[in-house]
């Protein structure tokens, strides 16, 4: 007898956009992240999100040569994740940096309210991402997905 499995898709959603490497950027990707979370009525903290990719953001532009910022968010599987592609080949470095610094601690933020993150290199340089598990109750009407 053959059996026919449904085969789950791992993503739903998916949306990318590019950023001009200047300081509006990130203003501009926490405006794009809010957006996606409310279009696709996913559920998670949607302050979080637009935090940790405006940390990732910030540190493309500081760290890379390239005009241009690439994010790509996609939603499946009861997760979003955002990835922000940048020029730079240097991969980033977490760094326990003291409280009364001015900078250096995107990535203990990104590390500590995230479910997961992580780097990989790319043709172009890198690229930087960070996933966030969804939670129940935080979507409009309770939905535990991103689909239409």
């Amino acid at each position: 007898m053959d059996t026919m499995a449904l085969i789950r898709q791992t993503v739903q959603r998916r949306r990318t956009f590019s950023l001009t490497a200047e300081p509006t950027a990130a203003a501009a990707v926490r405006r794009q992240v809010r957006e996606a979370i409310e279009d696709w009525n996913i559920p998670v903290d949607a302050s979080v999100a637009v935090l940790l990719a405006s940390e990732l953001v910030t540190n493309a532009i500081k760290h890379a040569a390239g005009a241009l910022v690439a994010v790509f968010l996609s939603c499946g599987r009861d997760q979003l994740r955002v990835e922000v592609h940048d020029t730079s080949c240097s991969m980033p470095v977490l760094i326990d940096a003291p409280g009364d610094v001015e900078a250096g601690r995107g990535l203990m933020l990104v590390t500590s309210l995230s479910a997961d993150w992580g780097c990989y290199r790319t043709p172009s340089g890198k690229a930087v991402f960070f996933i966030l598990a969804f939670q129940a109750g935080t979507g409009r009407g309770g939905s535990r997905s991103c689909a239409r």
